[in-house]
């Protein structure tokens, strides 16, 4: 009887990886179709390009897990190793596949280039494995079954061939558990730390419950992550989600604001349109970050009517009407709740929409003071029913991370009040005027 696949491990190969030279997205693409398949990724090694590491690795994880998928080093060139060290975690030697050499010469031939010399490195594999057919590319993958009876495929790393050839070859061999289900959900939230919403989800969060729930932090988004492993099938399966998810939901509010792949843009455009309400903004220290967000969402002409970017005092007062004495010496300047305020309220007026958001901020790394430090950052929304708030914000970081935040936090402001929740904190406020 063939070996069930519980779990896997995914094993990304090359020095730019292991140096951070490049960002591997192969790995978490992979973990995610192996998750939706049943199969639950216990490790992700990433090894750089020496062949008696790469094999030590797959001996390694082939005592631990049932299934290995590694991606890069298929190439042609003299660090492509991942067949040589195949061949080693086997205990094999490499031969010539014929029928791989076929396709690496029709590859070329179609495209009306003569086969490289160094091409034909790309045929060889371990005598016990089998090569993968691969029509984006030159470099076939390769299957085998080491000693333990793990099964390793191996990928090419560019995505456009790896993804294609991962649902052919792998998906198609992949045996989950008839017994066991594997499902998740996740949960994002904005405006609260991870700590304190650790904090608030409490025995949510203990190890032994299923599902589990756990927390990431990405870019001010804090996403709830839940995951039943068990013997319950279809709806059943699903209702105990259900269950984890409310009381997410009931720990987390009012700061929940989508699921899965919403976004925090995305979710205020649909909650404007679905209001329908229209949005404008006032940017200062952003720069046209928060309108960029925003028109980001498909569709989104349909709820944001445009900005006005008023980075000088001159624009603040000929853009968005600030009253100059607001600006002036002895007044409170241009980093203040009054001029964040003034700059909403003239937003409002002058590109009538029904809200509008105004950011003003010193983003460093210069400008700032004992009484305006870097990173101070007000943000006010004003709005067509009389709504007015204007928060006060400490963000942290350099100014890229300060800016990102300040746009983010405006959209969060106004989903809050969206949502009935505008008196709600939201993290790194400290204080707040009417």
């Amino acid at each position: 009887m063939a070996r069930v696949h519980e779990c896997a491990a995914v094993v990304s190969v090359g020095d730019e990886l292991v140096l951070g030279q490049t960002l591997d997205t192969n790995g978490r693409w992979m973990a995610d179709r192996l998750l939706a398949a049943g199969v639950v990724v216990r490790e992700h090694v990433t090894v750089g390009d020496d062949a008696a590491r790469q094999a030590e690795t797959m001996r390694r994880l082939a005592s631990r897990v049932d299934v290995i998928v590694c991606s890069g080093g298929l190439g042609p060139t003299a660090d492509d190793l991942t067949r040589l060290s195949l061949a080693s975690a086997m205990g094999d030697e490499l031969i010539a596949d014929d029928v791989s050499m076929a396709q690496i010469n029709a590859w070329y031939q179609a495209r009306g280039r003569s086969v490289p010399p160094n091409a034909a490195v790309q045929a060889l594999r371990p005598s016990r494995a089998s090569a993968l057919t691969n029509i984006h590319g030159s470099a076939p993958g390769l299957y085998a079954v080491l000693a333990e009876g793990c099964e390793v495929f191996c990928l090419p790393g560019p995505p456009r061939e790896m993804k294609p050839m991962f649902e052919q070859h792998v998906m198609a061999r992949l045996r989950p558990s008839p017994d066991r289900t594997v499902l998740t959900r996740v949960l994002h939230c904005f405006g609260i730390g991870e700590s304190d919403l650790a904090a608030r989800l409490g025995a949510l969060m203990h190890r032994e419950r299923n599902p589990k729930v756990g927390t990431t932090a990405s870019e001010g988004v804090v996403s709830c992550r839940i995951r039943y492993e068990g013997p319950l099938r279809g709806e059943d399966a699903a209702e105990e989600i259900d269950k984890t998810e409310a009381l997410v939901r009931r720990a987390a509010a009012p700061y929940v604001f989508g699921a899965e792949g919403q976004t925090l843009p995305g979710v205020v455009i649909e909650m404007l349109r679905d209001k329908g309400l229209t949005v404008g903004v006032v940017e200062s220290c952003t720069g046209g970050m928060l309108g960029a967000l925003l028109t980001e969402v498909p569709g989104s002409s349909a709820a944001f009517l445009g900005g006005l970017l008023t980075y000088s005092n001159e624009q603040k007062v000929s853009l968005a009407g600030v009253p100059r004495e607001l600006l002036a010496e002895g007044g409170p300047g241009a980093v203040s709740a009054e001029t964040a305020m003034a700059m909403a309220r003239g937003g409002l007026a002058r590109l009538g929409c029904d809200e509008c958001l105004a950011i003003t901020g010193i983003a460093g790394p210069g400008g700032g003071s004992e009484a305006k430090p870097v990173g101070t950052v007000w943000i006010a929304l004003a709005g067509k029913g009389g709504r007015e708030d204007c928060r006060r914000f400490l963000m942290g970081g350099d100014r890229g991370a300060i800016r990102d935040w300040s746009a983010k936090a405006a959209l969060g402001m106004l989903r809050l009040h969206l949502a009935g929740a505008g008196d709600a904190p939201m993290l790194r406020q400290v204080s707040a005027r009417p």
